[in-house]
């Protein structure tokens, strides 16, 4: 999700949720204690140079109960970072913590936040000689029985 997605959101929210994947709730006393733009200039194992720039956002899961973060109020924490930092409409990262700090993409299920596992991946498959992925497809004789590597059917 982009920054202007979120803002979109939030601008009719009555209420701040995050939840995620399993469906279980960040603490609704949560606090954002970080809203930044991280950079990350790396190498990838092809040899190209790469630059990524995303929006971070941090959540605490505080102990102050009576805690409650409004959506004006998180709009008003972005609206400082674009004017301080220059945050441009970037992709969202969400930190947490859990058994250490996650990073999370952010998704939106029509009510609530979703914190959205991050996956690895290897950026230069072609020269890494990795193939594609194939898709399986099942083939079939006459009589619906899928062929087998000594059978007459192929």
């Amino acid at each position: 999700m982009k920054l202007s997605e979120l803002k979109a959101y939030l601008d009719g929210a009555e209420s701040v949720n995050f939840k995620l994947e399993d469906n279980s709730f960040v603490p609704e006393h949560f606090h954002v204690t970080e809203v930044g733009v991280v950079t990350k200039h790396f190498i990838d194992c092809g040899g190209t140079v790469r630059n990524e720039k995303v929006a971070n956002f941090q959540l605490w899961d505080a102990d102050d109960y009576d805690h409650r973060l409004k959506p004006q109020k998180l709009m008003n924490i972005i609206g400082l970072s674009e004017r301080v930092l220059g945050m441009e409409d970037l992709e969202i990262e969400v930190e947490y913590q859990s058994k250490t700090i996650g990073k999370y993409d952010l998704g939106f299920d029509g009510k609530n936040f979703v914190l959205l596992a991050k996956k690895t991946d290897c950026l230069a498959k072609e020269n890494c000689g990795i193939p594609d992925k194939k898709e399986k497809v099942k083939l079939s004789g006459n009589d619906g029985i899928c062929c087998a590597p000594d059978g007459n059917c192929c």
